[in-house]
């Protein structure tokens, strides 16, 4: 079962996710390294393939940068679920096969190091040691298509997205 990292401030900007000093590569277990390095250092060492990060809103905002998304993904990070994010970090997501759910009240639905039962279909997040259930926006067929594929590049090469 996932556990979950609360970073519950708004206006956590793609150089907390990533600071710009890391930004020499492209590869993802080096990103990964780095990942929310300026708001907790010790991130890194907590975080397990398959977690979630409860975050506050407009999650992702300043620089347009891959390098966030790439960075939570090669952490092992499977999903960041906060009320909204930046336009271009949900897009760069999107693209990246990677999850950015919409939730109101998650923040305060969960606290750190939460155990939480994700269900895609059914759009519910569950805090299992409180039994809270919350629901979330919908992610669209396509969104989840494009995640399945591993991002939008694999989605295309899979002949998938040739009806679009």
């Amino acid at each position: 079962m996932p556990t979950v990292h609360v970073f519950g401030r708004n206006h956590i900007n793609t150089d907390e996710i990533i600071p710009a000093r890391h930004l020499t590569t492209d590869v993802e277990a080096e990103l990964a390294k780095y990942a929310m390095e300026d708001y907790d250092k010790d991130f890194v060492g907590r975080v397990q393939p398959g977690d979630i990060i409860v975050a506050g809103a407009d999650f992702g905002c300043g620089s347009s940068r891959e390098h966030a998304v790439w960075a939570l993904r090669g952490a092992g990070v499977a999903a960041v679920i906060a009320p909204n994010f930046a336009r271009i970090f949900y897009r760069n997501a999107i693209n990246n096969g990677f999850l950015a759910l919409e939730c109101e009240g998650i923040v305060e639905a969960f606290q750190d190091g939460d155990p939480a039962e994700l269900d895609l279909t059914g759009g519910t997040v569950t805090n299992t040691r409180t039994g809270q259930t919350l629901r979330f926006v919908p992610v669209p067929q396509f969104a989840l298509d494009v995640q399945k594929a591993g991002g939008w590049l694999e989605y295309m090469k899979e002949g998938a997205g040739r009806s679009v």
